[in-house]
């Protein structure tokens, strides 16, 4: 068990002062326990919000436009009527992002769990993402690999991404276009990875906002000083 609890009663004098994290006397175990019920919390909140149906599509905050330069190109398509194959290829990446994204929900739960004690303490003095920070540092690298091969299999399927990235690698080469942004696949990729952290950031907010309404002891008594 551990034992070492911080209260104002330990810490409150003119020598000691009060560490703000344990003024409102919990204990690093509890501070653990607590920063892993809101990892937890807020990455199965945020998989269930976005890893389904127009989870992406239907959610403006999140849903996958297509990248800078590639929207004038796809202005050319619409204004000689391929309108449709503009959508088509838009609706693709962004089912693609809602197919991969349930995928994180394992890995995210085992981060959520093997949190350390020093990590906990950190996330509790941190700022009101400091939980979806720490999520994005140890998850974002793995989740990209795990979900490109998702993404690359729903949107080949449409013709037009092929006809995109060539577009794209020729921006690419004259600069207008960098890194991920000059293909598809792995632009769709960083964007189904941020929308997942923006909403898991939300959930956090929310539980900084209001942990009685969590409905959860431990998430009431770390995040409700």
């Amino acid at each position: 068990m551990d034992r070492r609890q911080f209260t104002a009663g330990v810490f409150g004098s003119a020598l000691l002062p009060v560490d703000p994290v344990f003024a409102a006397g919990f204990s690093e175990g509890e501070a653990a326990q607590g920063v892993r019920s809101a990892l937890e919390r807020g990455a199965l909140a945020a998989v269930g919000l976005l890893g389904r149906n127009d989870g992406f599509l239907g959610n403006p905050k999140v849903r996958i436009p297509l990248p800078g330069v590639l929207e004038d190109a796809a202005g050319l398509l619409k204004a000689t009527g391929q309108q449709r194959k503009v959508d088509e290829l838009v609706t693709a990446m962004n089912r693609a992002a809602e197919q991969a994204v349930p995928k994180a929900r394992d890995l995210l739960v085992s981060t959520a769990k093997s949190v350390s004690v020093e990590d906990a303490i950190g996330i509790v003095r941190g700022g009101e993402t400091s939980v979806t920070d720490y999520f994005a540092r140890k998850t974002r690298a793995p989740l990209f690999e795990q979900f490109l091969p998702i993404v690359t299999r729903s949107t080949e399927k449409v013709a037009l991404a092929d006809k995109f990235n060539a577009v794209a690698g020729k921006a690419a080469r004259l600069g207008l276009l960098k890194g991920d942004d000059a293909n598809i696949q792995r632009y769709v990729t960083g964007k189904a990875l941020d929308g997942l952290f923006l909403v898991i950031g939300d959930e956090e907010r929310k539980i900084r906002r209001d942990p009685v309404g969590t409905g959860s002891a431990i998430l009431r008594k770390v995040f409700g000083g």
